[in-house]
């Protein structure tokens, strides 16, 4: 079994000046340790979560512990492709770059649907993302042509240990595979980007209390989004141990039907 791996934020963390962060979920437990570890010295951190309100407590408490951090909110929905759209144009218009990208998950939600009729956790885990990603990627790439080391870091779980044996079940979709499909597809199509899915360990958060604290749990994304170590398109587990996903999660074939899927979806929604 791979061997975990030591991370010390106050060490092993580099620099962040000059980079521009966004971290979505970024007002509770693991998004906002991760930017209480970015907030030192980035050009700009961009937090786009749903509520105005829970966004201005933690950008409040943020600066309270590391005062001045750069900190721009924008009201964003993941669940909402419209809200998603306008998130993304005035992202678009109001920064030259993006280095980071760290999306969050969700889970034991109620069920339901999204506003454009997804599965809930489909809809804003995968569609969601997916169509963040694909509206940013002109940020993206505009960073990488600069040489520097650019992120895009997807939280997933280790739910996806109880998809069915296919890997994805296209008439429910409702499994964490899907994550690792499209940041594997992420990896091939755009190599100049170093791109990871990963799951925390067990933590405890606003969505389940369970073992290890906030700070412990952030470890394993602060590595994906920083350590020279991480290899594009990867699934890493607590911390930065890679090959222990199911096959499926392996599997090209499927992670190009998934991506195929997806885009079909969303050929409609994406802003260029």
């Amino acid at each position: 079994m791979p061997q975990e791996r030591q991370v010390n934020p106050d060490a092993d963390i580099p620099s962040f000046e000059g980079k521009v962060i966004l971290v979505t979920g970024g007002n509770s437990s693991l998004g906002k340790q991760s930017i209480l570890e970015f907030a030192d010295d980035p050009k700009e951190i961009w937090l786009g979560v749903r509520s105005p309100s829970s966004a201005k407590e933690a950008i409040d408490d943020i600066n309270a512990q590391v005062p001045n951090a750069p900190i721009k909110f924008i009201q964003m929905d993941l669940g909402c492709c419209h809200s998603i759209r306008e998130f993304s144009k005035i992202f678009l218009q109001q920064s030259d770059r993006l280095d980071i990208l760290l999306n969050a998950g969700i889970m034991s939600v109620p069920e339901g649907t999204t506003d454009d009729g997804y599965e809930v956790q489909f809809g804003t885990y995968h569609m969601g993302h997916a169509l963040l990603t694909k509206s940013l990627l002109p940020k993206l790439l505009k960073a990488a042509e600069t040489g520097t080391d650019v992120r895009v870091t997807v939280l997933a779980s280790s739910a996806h240990q109880y998809a069915p044996p296919e890997g994805i079940n296209f008439a429910t979709l409702k499994t964490e595979a899907r994550e690792m499909g499209t940041i594997t597809q992420l990896a091939r199509r755009f190599p100049q980007l170093t791109t990871a899915s990963l799951q925390p360990g067990l933590v405890t958060t606003n969505l389940a209390n369970t073992m290890v604290d906030v700070p412990t749990g952030t470890l394993n994304q602060l590595w994906a989004s920083t350590s020279m170590n991480v290899v594009s398109g990867t699934y890493c587990e607590p911390i930065g141990r890679t090959g222990l996903g199911k096959p499926h999660t392996n599997n090209s074939a499927l992670a190009k039907q998934l991506w195929d899927w997806t885009e079909k979806e969303l050929e409609e929604e994406v802003l260029f």
